[in-house]
């Protein structure tokens, strides 16, 4: 990986061409967190918040968001999705929520990005649904984890 790929000779942004590379599983990890004040942490906690389960519209926003990437990063392929899975962990000591996404899919071009926007995505409607009450959160330690498939073979990020 000594270039960048998305430009052509001319040095103009192009779509990759992917169409000779060959059809392997795909999978990438990415993960990231929201920290936030104590009591918005509680209110995530016990599922009282007024506008509901926060982590289960969290969930379903990044769902939706890995099967969009294409619409919202230009240069993306379209990709057809064979799982994408969303969790979340309470991290107590760092008044966090941490989400851990995993896409997978049998292709040409690897799941990266959707792994990322569907990691951004979660915790923005994290956000969007806490804001009324707690506009300091953070979004923070946003990065792959791992990636697997293609020619580039098995990537794990070293902690």
């Amino acid at each position: 990986m000594s270039e960048l790929t998305h430009f052509n000779q001319a040095g103009e942004a192009h779509m990759v061409d992917v169409g000779d590379k060959s059809i392997t599983k795909r999978v990438a990890v990415a993960e990231g967190q929201i920290m936030m004040l104590d009591n918005t942490l509680d209110l995530i906690k016990q599922g009282n918040h007024k506008k509901g389960d926060v982590l289960g519209i969290a969930r379903i926003a990044g769902i939706m968001a890995a099967k969009r990437t294409a619409d919202l990063i230009p240069l993306c392929h379209p990709l057809a999705l064979t799982k994408v899975s969303v969790d979340f962990q309470v991290l107590e000591d760092e008044v966090a929520v941490q989400c851990r996404v995993q896409v997978e899919t049998s292709g040409q071009t690897g799941v990266e990005m959707e792994a990322l926007t569907a990691l951004q995505v979660s915790l923005l409607t994290i956000y969007d649904m806490c804001k009324a009450v707690d506009r300091g959160m953070i979004m923070t330690d946003i990065r792959l984890l791992e990636k697997a498939g293609g020619k580039s073979g098995h990537w794990v990020r070293e902690l």
